[in-house]
């Protein structure tokens, strides 16, 4: 009976010790996350045709939506309520910056962007470019997309795309901060960037 309790002993203490060692993986590793910048470097094409790069992320705080004008619901909405949402965190516009990215490039071009983006704001910055830079970037920040045919029976005719719903947190050095997730909480998403602003 001796024998059995110390080994049930020893086994708990070795489960103990892998859990132990296994959150402390996971703890390391959140933690370098946070310590350098999120994502990965990108050229891209602004809406009004400047380059913008990874450079731009480490000026000032950012939000970053994934998303493409064909969108019927989610991405418009999201946009208006982000504008609602930094005319309050940051009523002057000076401490932060707030960027649309497309994940469907082949429509979206930046002239596309300019007039789509600034029917609900002027303080959101749309992106798209070279496709398979954009694609590169969009998989070095951790976002889904795919492209959905609307009739699965013409593969090659119109489609949509499926993608990430959450605004992306980034602090003045381009470090991952949080997410605002699609449908949250107005006051929640407010008080999100205050803290993003004030670090």
């Amino acid at each position: 009976m001796t024998a059995i309790r110390i080994i049930l002993l020893t086994f708990v203490v070795v489960l103990a010790g892998a859990f132990g060692w296994i959150a402390f993986q996971w703890s390391s590793s959140n933690e370098a996350l946070l310590e350098k910048p999120y994502g990965v470097a990108f050229d891209l094409i602004d809406q009004n045709g400047n380059r913008f790069t990874e450079d731009e992320l480490h000026t000032r705080p950012t939000a970053i939506f994934f998303g493409f004008t064909h969108c019927p619901e989610v991405c418009p909405t999201t946009l208006y309520e982000l504008d609602g949402w930094l005319s309050q965190a940051d009523p002057d516009g000076d401490d932060m910056q707030a960027l649309f990215v497309t994940v469907d490039p082949e429509r979206d071009q930046p002239e596309i962007l300019k007039d789509y983006v600034s029917n609900v704001s002027d303080r959101i910055i749309g992106l798209s470019g070279d496709p398979e830079k954009v694609r590169e970037m969009a998989r070095g920040f951790k976002v889904y997309f795919k492209k959905v045919p609307i009739d699965e029976n013409d593969p090659d005719g119109d489609y949509t795309m499926d993608h990430t719903a959450s605004v992306f947190l980034l602090d003045e050095d381009g470090r991952f901060r949080g997410t605002i997730s699609y449908g949250e909480n107005g006051d929640t998403a407010v008080k999100k960037l205050q803290n993003l602003i004030s670090g």
